[in-house]
């Protein structure tokens, strides 16, 4: 008998174009989705005939009561190696096997310079005017060169932003409630005494860390309130550690010079959500690891977990 794969959230309608799929052809039909299903009522219908499922990131959640609902389903594949969405007890329970890939750290953090230049330029209200022909230069733009650069994460990816910020010239200064100064000074940036110093003395500021109890909702109004009026805010990490709220206010309220946002609390966003409105915001959606070189990976090595499992020999396994 023949399995259905259903490729979830293929946006860009590339799945089956950025990797070899051929190993499966005799065993395998798959099938790319280019829509978000936007709940469980949606997902249970369109997956009720699958038997694998391949997800990017953290996109579509597998909670327990999902995976009961869907029989057939024996294998999720999901790109990166961590997935806190899914109920892999859930799955164990009902005999699901979930399978990770590898993921490359550098797209997120060119994703957080492309913000961060942006801002500091005005980029999008100066290519906007210029194409509309409206005045010749319209803002003034901000400096990096000698300016503070904080970093709320120095992990894998915060460390490789920070070694950019010092190519510019920046001061670079960091903190999270694990850093020690062994791997600030191995990185070579300031350890930060504490988070509401790094918030105030930092003309830039950018997040970096995983989401978990001690950091959702991490930045809330009080820690908004202590950044400068001309500071920038970046997150590309997860939406839930800035309190999206208080953000809104900052940016509506002209309290921050301006956010670059690419990730958000419902996904895709609404059309009527506020974030697509908001003033001073440069907004992008989540395309932190949306590239040539991650697609060719995820893709390629679902491929490879698949025919794996099917030999029975699972490969990548989460957790």
């Amino acid at each position: 008998m023949r399995l259905r794969c259903v490729v979830l959230d293929d946006f860009q309608r590339v799945a089956t174009e950025a990797a070899d799929w051929s190993p499966l052809r005799d065993r395998v039909d798959v099938v790319p989705l280019d829509t978000h299903l936007p709940d469980e009522d949606a997902l249970a219908a369109a997956l009720a005939d699958a038997d694998i499922v391949v997800t990017l990131r953290e996109r579509v959640a597998f909670p327990g009561s999902l995976i009961a609902r869907l029989p057939r389903l024996k294998l999720i594949v999901a790109s990166g190696m961590r997935n806190s969405v899914i109920d892999h007890a859930a799955a164990e329970r009902h005999g699901v096997t979930v399978c990770g890939t590898a993921s490359s750290s550098a797209p997120p953090v060119e994703l957080t310079w492309a913000l961060l230049l942006g801002l500091a330029r005005g980029l999008v209200e100066e290519s906007n005017g210029l194409r509309a022909g409206g005045p010749w230069q319209r803002t003034v733009g901000a400096d990096l060169h000698g300016r503070r650069l904080g970093l709320l994460g120095l992990g894998k990816i915060g460390s490789r932003v920070a070694r950019v910020g010092l190519a510019f010239g920046m001061r670079v200064g960091a903190w999270s409630q694990n850093l020690t100064r062994e791997h600030a000074d191995e990185v070579g940036v300031d350890l930060a005494p504490s988070k509401e110093a790094l918030l105030a003395e930092s003309d830039f500021v950018s997040v970096h860390l995983a989401l978990g109890e001690r950091t959702r909702g991490l930045l809330g109004a009080a820690e908004l309130a202590l950044l400068k009026p001309t500071a920038y805010l970046v997150n590309t990490s997860r939406a839930a550690i800035v309190d999206q709220d208080a953000l809104l206010a900052a940016l509506r309220e002209g309290r921050i010079a301006g956010a670059g946002v690419d990730v958000f609390d419902t996904e895709p966003l609404p059309a009527d959500h506020p974030m697509r409105t908001a003033p001073r915001l440069l907004a992008t959606p989540h395309l932190g690891y949306v590239t040539r070189g991650n697609y060719a990976t995820y893709y390629g090595q679902a491929v490879e977990a698949i025919e794996a499992f099917l030999a029975g020999s699972p490969v990548r396994r989460l957790p």
